[in-house]
């Protein structure tokens, strides 16, 4: 859980210096709350994996499918609030979402990976 905290930390200062120095146009005003989203996506999917592990290793590929299926409904659902809400630009913030959900996927795999080679 401490480096998916960095990397939101890390992505987070990105961001604010990316808007500090007017990168506005490929940023979209509520990426603050995409990357919150993902921050506690993070968290929930990591206390459900340790859950998996924990118990019984034999339901860890249950576990980490169930997760994936989660996020994706998860996902689909913060968009859809979203875009029913009224965005100003529909087009940057679903492909703003899709970098940091593209990001935070390929963080977790690598994450998973190192958990999975130690063990």
């Amino acid at each position: 859980m401490f480096r998916s905290t960095l990397a939101t930390i890390i992505l987070g200062i990105v961001l604010f210096l990316a808007q500090h120095f007017k990168f506005d146009s490929y940023i979209h005003p509520d990426i603050w709350y995409i990357l919150a989203f993902f921050f506690g996506l993070s968290f929930l999917i990591h206390r459900l994996m340790e859950f998996g592990l924990r118990n019984n290793r034999e339901k860890f590929v249950t576990f980490y499918l169930s997760t994936i299926v989660g996020r994706l409904i998860l996902s689909l659902v913060f968009i859809a609030l979203f875009l029913y809400r009224g965005l100003t630009d529909s087009f940057l913030f679903v492909i703003n979402f899709f970098a940091l959900y593209l990001f935070y996927t390929c963080f977790e795999i690598y994450g998973l990976y190192c958990n999975l080679r130690r063990d």
